[in-house]
């Protein structure tokens, strides 16, 4: 995928909490050498939230994890729809539904809009119940 239009993230509050816990163990560490293993949970859980992450363009879509990520371009996306819990899932066309990263339903608009995408008019409001194969999606 070429340089994205859009890249979304977590919230910058996860990165300085990250940060917190990290400095909070360094007692830890310094008390035993056994216990600077446990210095790692901070520093993964920082190089995750810098990471993790939706890279959106043109030509579809990144999905970041703490290691690999997975590129979907829009010609594989059947739908994209919140859950119950605001967090944006694709359902792709081959039936497997993957989870985008950072996305809310806030940013779901920016989203289809930094990829180019038009809303089609028989496609459901950001508000309404998705398909029932999305997770937490409601019958139709």
């Amino acid at each position: 995928m070429s340089r994205p239009a859009l890249r979304v993230r977590k919230s910058g509050a996860l990165v300085v909490a990250a940060l917190i816990a990290f400095v909070g163990t360094a007692p830890f560490a310094g008390a035993s050498w056994l216990l600077v293993p446990v210095m790692l949970i901070p520093l993964a859980v920082l190089i995750w939230a810098l990471r993790a992450g939706t890279d959106v363009g043109p030509a579809g879509l990144r999905v970041r994890a703490l290691f690999g990520s997975v590129d979907i371009p829009w010609s594989r996306v059947d739908q994209l729809g919140p859950d119950d819990r605001g967090r944006v899932s694709a359902l792709l066309t081959d039936g497997k539904v993957i989870r985008l990263t950072g996305v809310t339903t806030a940013n779901l608009p920016a989203v289809i809009a930094a990829g180019g995408q038009e809303l089609r008019d028989d496609s459901v409001a950001v508000d309404d119940p998705v398909d029932e194969r999305l997770p937490g999606g409601e019958p139709t």
